[in-house]
């Protein structure tokens, strides 16, 4: 949200982790050429669903060329004003989205059968803008490309309680990553 503009209301304080926490098996797939028109087909639907007042960008390892990926899509939804769920979350849920996550600053739904996550940030939130620094560096970076693409392969079939804990085990890495970005 630009910083002149006030939230309409308080945001969330707590995780809401709808479902609770869930096991999953997870993958690491090559890269797979079709994800570009995967996200598209995503894109329209939410521009579709709120409008072209929002910016949607395509994040996560499926929007990086060439680097193996979990063959779940992320995208990045940036809205006005995160605390108005109302300008938002029900037209993301009649699209054919669930709620999964809401927490402070970040709100997320997927699809039924969880292979696409959209994740929702206000306008300029840092977490936003990190999402897109990270993956533009990997993008252009082939060096750090392939140390994160050897951190998940390290990971992958470890025996994780969920995909966040899996998440969490590449932090350092993406730290890391992000360090560099910044400084380039």
């Amino acid at each position: 949200m630009p910083a002149d503009r006030k939230p309409r209301r308080a945001d969330v304080t707590a995780v809401e982790l709808v479902g609770g926490i869930e096991k999953r098996d997870l993958v690491l797939a090559d890269y797979d050429p079709n994800w570009p028109s995967w996200y598209r087909s995503h894109e329209r639907r939410i521009t579709t669903a709120l409008g072209t007042g929002v910016q949607v960008e395509h994040t996560g390892s499926t929007s990086v060329p060439g680097l193996a990926a979990k063959p779940i899509l992320d995208i990045l939804v940036a809205v006005e004003d995160i605390t108005a769920e109302e300008d938002y979350l029900d037209q993301l849920v009649d699209a054919g989205y669930e709620l999964r996550v809401r927490e402070p600053g970040h709100r997320m739904v997927r699809t039924p059968a969880r292979d696409v996550h959209v994740h929702i940030h206000g306008i300029g939130d840092l977490e936003a803008l990190d999402l897109l620094c990270f993956r533009d560096r990997l993008r252009s970076d082939p060096e750090d490309r392939d140390l994160y693409e050897r951190t998940k392969r390290a990971l992958i079939d470890q025996d994780w309680p969920d995909m966040n804990a899996y998440a969490e085990a590449k932090s350092a890495v993406i730290a890391e990553i992000k360090g560099r970005a910044r400084k380039s």
